[in-house]
């Protein structure tokens, strides 16, 4: 498996100057301060993209060091959310920068060794991390309580960085993964997809997967789940271990390869943006692997744009009685540019009354890690999240990535009106699966 220094030519996450003329494009015009979650909570200029970009230009120039304990908290005090992207008049692409200036640090200082083990064992021990995830989900009722709504726990005492008050998920005593079968076919199959479960339907909520492979069975969609995918990624990424991100893009790249399916498809925004997008620059001048980037790229997309725009989408008929609000996921709106799909799926459901909230693609404050990272500046961030759910007046608040879910659902707790939270394509598989007892078609 080829590393970084095999790269037919360097790139920005290999020589962090290289990433001066895109700095160069920033005009210093301010547009991103309205929109930057981290600026709107802390009013800093060094948390908004212009901050962040004059603090490149600096430590290209000499005038400031990389190495600074400070320089290290403003470089990560950023969600990588994208919204001073989409608000931008030159365009100038913030992700490249931060990603690059986070890999020059790890280059420089070495990983945190905390980090360096989970994603060594994310990786190169994948059998030994589904254990420890086993045992937590086996174990996880000695060190934290179920919450009354039953959407997840809370610590019984204070472990390390996490907060007692806030909600975490529950973990699954068996991954998804090793529930489902590899292969599900059905007789006049539409076309053959690979599902791409991510971690957190794997380790959290695998009824989100089962739900996704009901989806596509219901719609005459042959499904594999290759056994050998590993994690996509993005979170190894975002914070600058390139070289074992660019080794968990090759391992998927590979297991994909093997599928022959038409498509990749994801119940993750994030996963689904890491594999259409991100694998493209973080394999740059790869030769070995430029085709098989260029195909799976290319055939990556979110299950709701499959479902509407690649097959002949099957309406449900089983009725489910619920007020639904939907948040846009910062990598399915922002980068993938999917936003009518999700909604026309909602809309479709019987029984479903759907409501826009004011602005359902503020991001939510969960940044993958930024959450157990920047807690306080998170919570202010999903604060804001829920008061705009509450407004709906909704009782389930949905959306397409589970990372956000997590974040909502912890919100919903400390701030919301009692909603459930929940992956919108779990809406659609249970109204398929109501059509059986209202005596309608299967």
């Amino acid at each position: 498996m080829s590393t970084a220094t095999e790269l037919n030519e360097e790139t920005i996450y290999d020589e962090f100057k290289l990433i001066e003329k895109e700095l160069e494009q920033c005009m210093r015009c301010g547009n991103c301060m309205a929109v930057c979650p981290v600026f709107i909570t802390e009013k800093t200029e060094a948390g908004v993209a212009r901050g962040k970009i004059a603090l490149a230009q600096a430590i290209i120039d000499g005038k400031l060091d990389i190495d600074d304990p400070d320089m290290y908290e403003h470089i990560f005090n950023c969600l990588v959310c994208k919204s001073c992207m989409q608000n931008c008049p030159p365009k100038v692409n913030l992700d490249k920068i931060i990603f690059a200036l986070r890999a020059a640090i790890v280059k420089k200082k070495g990983l945190h060794p905390v980090k360096k083990n989970i994603f060594k064992l994310l990786h190169n021990y994948k059998p030994l991390f589904d254990l420890g995830m086993r045992a937590g989900g086996a174990f996880q009722g000695l060190f934290m309580k179920q919450i009354p709504s039953g959407q997840g726990r809370q610590l019984r005492f204070p472990v390390g960085i996490l907060d007692r008050k806030r909600v975490l998920p529950e973990l699954s005593a068996t991954p998804f993964r090793s529930q489902a079968p590899e292969k599900v076919t059905v007789k006049n199959p539409k076309a053959t997809v690979a599902f791409f479960t991510g971690c957190s339907i794997n380790y959290i909520y695998p009824q989100f997967g089962k739900d996704i492979v009901t989806v596509l069975k219901k719609n005459d969609v042959n499904v594999v789940i290759p056994r050998d995918q590993h994690c996509c990624g993005v979170a190894v990424f975002a914070h600058g271990d390139v070289k074992t991100a660019r080794e968990m893009a090759k391992a998927n790249l590979d297991a994909l390869d093997k599928t022959n399916a038409d498509y990749v498809i994801f119940g993750c925004g994030s996963c689904a943006s890491t594999l259409s997008h991100e694998y493209k620059e973080m394999l740059k001048g790869d030769a070995a692997y430029a085709d098989k980037v260029e195909k799976w790229s290319g055939k990556s997309i979110e299950i709701s744009t499959f479902l509407m725009k690649k097959i002949d989408f099957r309406k449900p008929e089983g009725e489910v009685n619920a007020t639904v609000t939907y948040h846009d996921s910062c990598h399915l709106k922002k980068t993938m540019k999917v936003f009518s799909e999700p909604r026309e799926i909602i809309k479709s459901i019987p029984g479903v009354t759907f409501r826009e909230m004011s602005k359902p693609d503020a991001c939510c404050g969960s940044g993958g890690t930024y959450n157990l990272t920047h807690y306080d500046t998170s919570t202010g961030i999903l604060k804001r999240k829920i008061e705009d759910i509450n407004k709906t007046k909704a009782d389930m608040a949905v959306t397409a990535c589970p990372g956000c879910l997590i974040q909502i659902i912890d919100g919903i707790e400390q701030f919301g009106k009692g909603q459930k939270g929940t992956h919108y394509i779990s809406l659609l598989a249970e109204s398929y699966r109501k059509e059986k007892k209202d005596g309608k078609k299967e």
